[in-house]
């Protein structure tokens, strides 16, 4: 079901940004197919030459750093090795997302670290809000994660470099596809620095190119794509949590402490 959601949304992004499919509608006189006439009227009829090629007029080719920084955000480096150690690390505490939480543009916890909440309040300016962005600093720099309210208030690591999209970006599920992209991800492993092992900086990730929409087509898709990437996080949650009943039920099951009614009952209360 995920896979679908997630699907769904990339055909949107590819359709309005890649293929530009309402722009070529619009420039051979037809109405763009499956949006409504309020939004067919955000996209222009014509396109024009820049950096990048062809663009939709009126769309900017500029950089990551140029619209963060107009959408008041930044790019920040995560805290370094002097910061954190290792003895920082407890059981239970805010997790500390690392280079290896990283895939499929979100955060995996089956191994996260943690740290206290002191450590947490000491390094307070990495911790992460919903929007944000984290890239691997060396290795498989092309990556990331989408930091949604999950991940609120949770640290980026060592290793990590943080995007702060800034509070005036339309709409982050925009940024994180655009990132994704095959050209992107080649553009930013082809500049990354080190012969032995690739590495990102602030001013790498900065230089980034991007195509920018106006602001109100990228609230328009902000609309189309945030309830699908809303139901993708309840999707994960309940998976999350009845993967947690079964781990727990099993044992008891296995070593007939528990019949498998009492066991169908206890999924069906998490479900």
């Amino acid at each position: 079901m995920n896979a679908t959601l997630e699907a769904m949304a990339r055909a949107l992004f590819k359709s309005w940004f890649v293929d530009f499919d309402p722009v070529l509608a619009k420039a051979e006189g037809r109405a763009p197919s499956g949006m409504d006439a309020e939004t067919a009227k955000l996209f222009p009829s014509e396109f024009a030459e820049s950096e990048m090629g062809p663009i939709p007029k009126g769309w900017r080719s500029t950089t990551l750093g140029t619209e963060v920084e107009r959408c008041g955000g930044a790019v920040q480096t995560g805290p370094f090795g002097s910061q954190l150690h290792a003895s920082d690390y407890v059981p239970e505490g805010v997790p500390v997302v690392m280079p290896k939480d990283i895939g499929g543009r979100r955060v995996s916890t089956s191994s996260i670290a943690r740290v206290r909440e002191d450590d947490a309040l000491r390094l307070a300016r990495h911790r992460l809000q919903p929007g944000d962005v984290v890239y691997s600093r060396r290795g498989d720099v092309e990556r990331h994660a989408l930091i949604g309210a999950r991940e609120a208030g949770w640290l980026c690591g060592t290793g990590c470099l943080l995007v702060r999209l800034g509070p005036n970006w339309p709409s982050p599920m925009f940024a994180s596809f655009a990132l994704d992209r095959p050209e992107t991800r080649a553009w930013i492993s082809q500049h990354a620095i080190g012969a032995t092992m690739p590495n990102l900086n602030t001013g790498i990730l900065s230089a980034v190119p991007v195509v920018m929409p106006s602001d109100d087509v990228l609230r328009a898709f902000a609309r189309a794509v945030d309830p699908l990437q809303d139901l993708v996080v309840i999707r994960c949650s309940e998976a999350r949590q009845l993967a947690k009943t079964r781990d727990g039920l099993l044992p008891r099951l296995l070593f007939g402490e528990l019949s498998v009614d009492a066991a169908e009952r206890a999924v069906e209360e998490v479900a």
